[in-house]
């Protein structure tokens, strides 16, 4: 399935209910007995818990809240997203497939028994539609596509019934401004799913985006992942790097320990090329991956490399640089079980420039014609075929 196609899935259809955050307004909250003022409290703890990579401290907070209130929804979809984020986090492991699943049909059935009494309950259809968002983009994750659709497309539904019941709300507007900004963004680069789309309401992008910031400024539990919606926006899809650097500054400067708030942090120095920060950002990276920190990961590792080496790279630096290069090449070989990815792509064009301004032209003719026996990706068959014509310089 195509990059794009699945980003819509993630996105546009899935990810319609992102996270559990979706709850009436502070004025109202007392109407929920699982918002009392310790549950609140535990509940704004553990997910800075989970956002900071501290699982243990945040299950602690979420089976607290499961044992003062068993019969309602919040404690089990919590300790649900303890997992979800163990699965991001240990992207080549499988050990928390189940375990995860389990608590979300966990979190589905108290949700049902609530509904089967009154199936307006606002918080039971909120933590319903949670779940099954996020089974969905656990779907999409181990690519059963027909699963994931199935899932984003009735915890949609349950979104269009809870905009019914509060339009208004902040923590709703993250779900709203998702579909808002993807129903009409995704049909435009990709043409082939615009027939999709006849059949849900159609979208818009600059109120999506407004929504978004309304969420991430005024949510009472939906900011941050507001933020980093919004942050995936402006840097995958706008390429408003200095957005996403703003926003990418301010999560890991209270979530230091989020591996992916520190990888689109390093991504913006990158984009735009504050080359001392990008080369010292992604050491330490690097640094934390050889301590085996939690998330950081090897492929966090092979994207480490191949930032430093191109810092160097910019910097002149090119046996240093090659270094790097062939470290993540090595990396690269293990990792990529489908072909070759984009690292190893791009890493062995710049070893070709390396060699071409050392005067190593026919080793660097060897790197352009192994970069055309790949599949292209971006631009790299057209550099090869220039680089091949005449050497690179600077």
């Amino acid at each position: 399935m195509p990059k794009l196609q699945r980003n819509f899935a993630n996105y546009c259809v899935v990810s319609l209910f992102v996270f559990f955050w979706s709850l009436l307004p502070p004025k109202v909250l007392s109407q929920w007995p699982v918002m009392k003022t310790d549950a609140d409290s535990l509940v704004r703890m553990g997910a800075d818990y989970i956002y900071n990579m501290e699982f243990d401290s945040a299950e602690i907070c979420f089976k607290t809240v499961i044992q003062k209130y068993p019969q309602l929804p919040a404690g089990y979809f919590l300790d649900a997203m303890v997992d979800w984020w163990k699965i991001n986090s240990f992207r080549n492991s499988r050990d928390y497939d189940r375990s995860f699943l389990d608590k979300i049909d966990k979190v589905i059935k108290v949700c049902d028994g609530i509904l089967d009494t009154n199936e307006f309950e606002i918080s039971a259809l909120f933590f319903k539609g949670g779940a099954l968002g996020y089974r969905g983009r656990f779907h999409v994750v181990r690519e059963n596509w027909f699963r994931a659709a199935s899932d984003g497309y009735t915890a949609f539904k349950i979104l269009l019934k809870c905009l019914e019941i509060a339009p208004n709300n902040y923590d709703i507007m993250l779900g709203t401004g998702i579909y808002n900004y993807f129903a009409e963004v995704l049909p435009e680069q990709n043409p082939s799913i615009k027939p999709l789309m006849l059949f849900v309401p159609k979208g818009d992008r600059k109120l999506g985006i407004l929504q978004l910031k309304a969420s991430a400024k005024y949510s009472r539990y939906a900011k941050v992942e507001a933020m980093l919606v919004l942050l995936q926006i402006y840097y995958d899809f706008e390429k408003d790097y200095y957005s996403a650097y703003e926003l990418a500054k301010e999560l890991v400067q209270k979530y230091p320990n989020n591996p992916l708030f520190q990888r689109y942090y390093g991504r913006c120095l990158v984009s735009l090329y504050y080359l001392d920060e990008w080369e010292q950002h992604w050491r330490k990276i690097l640094d934390w991956c050889n301590q085996k920190k939690i998330g950081f990961d090897l492929l966090t590792a092979r994207e480490a490399l191949y930032y430093i080496g191109s810092a160097l790279f910019e910097k002149n630096q090119f046996d240093e640089a090659l270094q790097y290069f062939y470290k993540c090449d090595e990396f690269s070989r293990k990792l990529d079980k489908d072909g070759p990815s984009a690292f190893m792509i791009y890493l062995n064009l710049k070893v070709g420039k390396i060699y071409d301004l050392q005067g190593k032209r026919q080793y660097a003719i060897m790197q352009y014609n192994k970069v055309l026996s790949w599949k292209n990706y971006r631009d790299s068959h057209e550099q090869a075929k220039k680089y091949l014509q005449s050497p690179f310089t600077r």
